[in-house]
């Protein structure tokens, strides 16, 4: 029998970085619960009459739902790989990844607890804090998505 492996191969943007840190982090995954809470709570002060009140938690939900993107966007571009191609290899023995000649990582299975889907691709964790961000985009099409999502079911277990 062929053994199942798949090539994938992506250039990062911040989207992806977003996307693992909605599912790794649950600040990011809340923030903006915390912003439509307080910009009802906002608008319902000023509304009361309380100017000064409700113009402040208004901001306040603002920059609550603006920190999550600037932020990311900062650290994904002061980062010195974030925006360098990245390949890997996924197969029946491991997940192999690079960044150029600059990082390389070789993950047996076991070393991966935990896998999410999201609506643009694959977050990965790790049994360290690392977590992987793999876009949908980056393999040749939606067979080859099928494939790895059938390794990681198989090999990790069902998605998070």
């Amino acid at each position: 029998m062929r053994e199942v492996g798949v090539d994938f191969s992506w250039s990062p943007r911040p989207a992806d970085w977003r996307d693992a840190l909605r599912i790794a982090v649950p600040l990011y995954r809340w923030a903006p619960w915390f912003a439509a809470v307080l910009a009802v709570l906002g608008v319902v002060v000023l509304v009361m009459g309380m100017t000064w009140a409700g113009v402040f938690a208004l901001a306040l939900a603002v920059i609550i739902v603006a920190l999550v993107p600037v932020g990311t966007a900062v650290n994904f571009h002061n980062h010195p790989l974030a925006a360098k191609r990245v390949t890997g290899t996924a197969d029946g023995h491991s997940l192999r990844m690079a960044v150029g000649e600059s990082a390389r990582s070789e993950l047996s299975w076991d070393e991966l607890p935990g896998w999410a889907e999201t609506g643009r691709g694959f977050v990965l964790r790790t049994g360290t804090t690392a977590v992987y961000a793999v876009p949908h985009r980056a393999f040749d099409g939606d067979e080859d998505v099928a494939k790895f999502r059938s390794l990681l079911v198989e090999h990790v277990g069902p998605a998070a």
